[in-house]
Formats: structure tokens, sequence, C-alpha cells
């Protein structure tokens, strides 16, 4: 593990103090946690962004494609 020092904001800090006395949880374990979770969704923003982009790019030659397959003529 590795330590660090983290400044909080009063509120923060006082609404963490409740939290965790609420919990009987160690405020070390309930900070990891909460950093953990803001990870997680900052890395499916990434993840979101990303794919958003990639479809964007393929979205051209897929259009193209449709109207391809569009053209032909199909037989029963």
């Amino acid at each position: 593990m590795k330590t660090i020092s983290l400044k909080l904001d009063d509120s923060i800090f006082g609404e963490t103090e409740d939290i965790v006395a609420r919990l009987k949880q160690p405020r070390n374990r309930y900070i990891n946690e909460a950093v953990d979770y803001y990870n997680k969704i900052q890395k499916r923003k990434k993840l979101e962004q990303t794919l958003q982009k990639e479809s964007l790019m393929v979205k051209e030659d897929s259009m193209s494609v449709l109207k391809e397959f569009e053209g032909f003529e199909y037989e029963s």
C-alpha cells in the first residue's frame, strides 16, 4: 500500500466521518472504496468516448456498404 497526504474540504470530511461512523468502517477503507468506484466510472467514460469516436469512424463505410446492399435485387 502507498501512503498519501489528502486535504479534504471541511464539509466533505465531516460528512465522511458521519458515514464511516454509521457504517462502522475505517476511514481508510471507505476512502479506498470511494476512489476505486470513481476510477471505474472514469474508465467507463473513457470507454464510452472511445466507442463513440470509433463508431463515427466506421459510420461512413457502413452507410456505403448499406447502399450497395440496397442496390441488389433479391430473388425469392
